[in-house]
């Protein structure tokens, strides 16, 4: 940081990230991405990318400010791009705008940007500053970062339990864990996931849709709705199937049968069902960011000794199903150490509590 960073500075970008947080629900697969341009105290534009495809955040400030944005300070949550993608680069509109500072939280991951957009900037004569508040740009996109920073998506694994850490009754029937509110509560982290992942068992079992049913804005976006089915023995008939726009992942030998108008994948088998890291690597590649997995103990269990589990969203109900009833996970670990995890939010829904953990020391 060559430049002392000023409060107003800081109310600038506190207000880009504000902005970014707009995009929320709809940037997938893009980045979620404010901008403010201003003078001093003076406000001139502001923008939040809404959707992949349309205006990025600081052409939508700059067009706002107008004429204004010559001489004017930008203040964007992420490193404006320097690629053309399906609009041009950021980095040169500011430059045309005529913006003396850049104001940046990080630089983007993306090896189509990494830097470039501040090193094009840079050679134009601007100044730019980065890293104020980056930690907090980073928890708006915590996908986006992991894809490109590990080359796979931030897994979040959502868990229903009772007091005594039971999911479901001895007798196997289905019943609701959770109130009415943590569901609608988890109807917001699958908005935002890029894909919805379950097992054939509860597929089998309970027959979820797995979609948005929040009325957000005018522009909802359904992730993609994944099923790991490894011999295709899932309801052709089941609801997760209605609109022909679920991935189901399969062993290579599984017969299609009544899947032929499905996208079906083949990955490789592993001890107990199918190879996870193959199904990671086949979500990456399609832009997925935050990948959402609700499921039963076994494949929630064999995510989480595989270490492929960012964050746990466990929501924890008042009652007690019993000995008998089915665990919260069934780990089978291999002789790995389990990963440990840390408590970061603990929230009330009515009568239940929502409790989020990540992974320790990530």
């Amino acid at each position: 940081m060559s430049e002392q960073i000023t409060p107003q500075d800081r109310a600038h970008l506190v207000r880009a990230l504000d902005l970014a947080a707009r995009g929320l629900y709809t940037t997938d697969p893009n980045p979620r991405v404010g901008c403010v341009i201003a003078n001093a105290d003076r406000v001139l534009g502001e923008g939040w990318h809404a959707r992949a495809g349309e205006g990025h955040a600081e052409v939508l400030a700059l067009r706002a400010a107008g004429s204004q944005a010559r001489g004017a300070t930008a203040y964007v949550s992420l490193e404006p791009c320097s690629h053309t993608g399906r609009t041009p680069p950021c980095a040169d509109a500011l430059i045309a705008a005529g913006v003396a500072r850049v104001w940046c939280c990080t630089r983007d991951p993306n090896p189509k940007v990494a830097g470039g957009g501040i090193e094009r900037l840079e050679r134009a004569g601007i100044s730019v500053e980065v890293g104020t508040f980056a930690a907090e740009a980073r928890r708006l996109n915590p996908g986006y970062f992991s894809r490109h920073e590990r080359g796979r998506p931030y897994v979040r694994l959502k868990l229903a339990m009772s007091l005594d850490g039971r999911t479901a009754p001895a007798d196997g029937g289905r019943t609701w864990i959770s109130g009415e509110a943590s569901r609608a509560d988890v109807q917001t982290w699958r908005a935002r996931s890029s894909a919805v992942l379950t097992g054939a068992g509860t597929v089998r079992k309970d027959d979820p849709q797995l979609n948005v049913r929040l009325n957000y804005g005018p522009w909802v976006r359904q992730p993609l709705r994944v099923v790991l089915d490894t011999m295709l023995t899932t309801p052709r008939g089941a609801k997760i199937y209605n609109d022909d726009e679920a991935l189901v992942f399969a062993a290579a030998e599984a017969a299609l049968g009544p899947f032929k108008d499905i996208k079906v994948e083949r990955v490789p088998r592993a001890p107990g069902g199918l190879d996870l890291d193959a199904i990671m690597q086949n979500l990456t590649a399609r832009e997925t960011n935050e990948l959402l997995i609700e499921c039963g103990a076994t494949l929630a269990g064999a995510f989480v000794a595989k270490r492929l589990v960012d964050e746990l969203v466990l929501y924890v109900a008042p009652g007690l199903l019993g000995e008998d009833a089915a665990p919260l996970m069934r780990i089978r670990p291999g002789g790995r150490t389990l990963p440990p995890f840390e408590f970061c939010d603990v929230l009330q829904f009515a009568d239940d509590m929502r409790l989020i953990l990540k992974l320790k020391n990530q």
